[in-house]
Parts: C-alpha cells; structure tokens; sequence
C-alpha cells in the first residue's frame, strides 16, 4: 500500500463540494458541507493508495472506476432509498444522482491529475 495522497483528499473534497454547489445553486448549502465530502475523498484516497502507483499509473481508467463505484454502489442507491422514504420526488432524486455521480467522478480527477 502506497501513501494516501492528502493534499488530493483536500482538493478533491473541495472539488465535489463545488459540483454539488453548483447543482445545487438554488438551496442553502451550509459552508461545513465540504467537511462531509471530505470522508468520501479520504475513502476514496485510501482506495487509491491500496491499489499502488505502479497499477494505477498503468491502469488510469481505475482513479474513475473507483470513484464512480463509489457513487454508484453506495452513495446514489443511499441517496434514493432515503429519498423515497421522505416522500421526494423521483425526477429531484435523479438529478442528485448526476450531481453525485458527476462530484465523484470529478474526485476521480483530482486524483489523478495529483497523484
């Protein structure tokens, strides 16, 4: 296992937070969001320093398969189950979804442009 990259944790919290906001534009978002994307940043570094340099400097395409697994398996189904339940409309539920999905995808990035 590799190093975890915290200055990508940073910036990729940061990153997603700015995708979501701009999404979002709309709502009040409360400025210590970007403290809460910056659990799945640092999962998703760890993640990353799990599967090595070596394999992710000869296999690029996994920084996205990650992170949109990420979003995909765990956060979207999470997001619509509790959406569901409060009685929120499905068309509202996808576009969280692609904000979501499009947050992850930009952590993603971040990691791989820094790491």
């Amino acid at each position: 296992m590799g190093p975890i990259n915290w200055l990508a944790v940073l910036l990729a919290a940061a990153v997603a937070s700015a995708v979501l906001w701009l999404f979002w534009r709309g709502s009040k978002v409360p400025v210590w969001a970007w403290g809460l994307s910056l659990v799945p940043a640092a999962m998703l570094g760890h993640a990353l320093a799990r599967i090595g340099a070596d394999k992710l400097a000869a296999k690029p395409q996994l920084f996205w398969m990650q992170s949109s697994g990420l979003a995909l398996a765990i956060v979207i189904p999470a997001l619509w189950l509790a959406g569901l339940k409060a009685g929120t409309p499905a068309r509202e539920l996808g576009r969280d979804s692609a904000a979501f999905l499009l947050a992850y995808l930009a952590m993603g990035a971040v990691f791989r442009l820094l790491g």
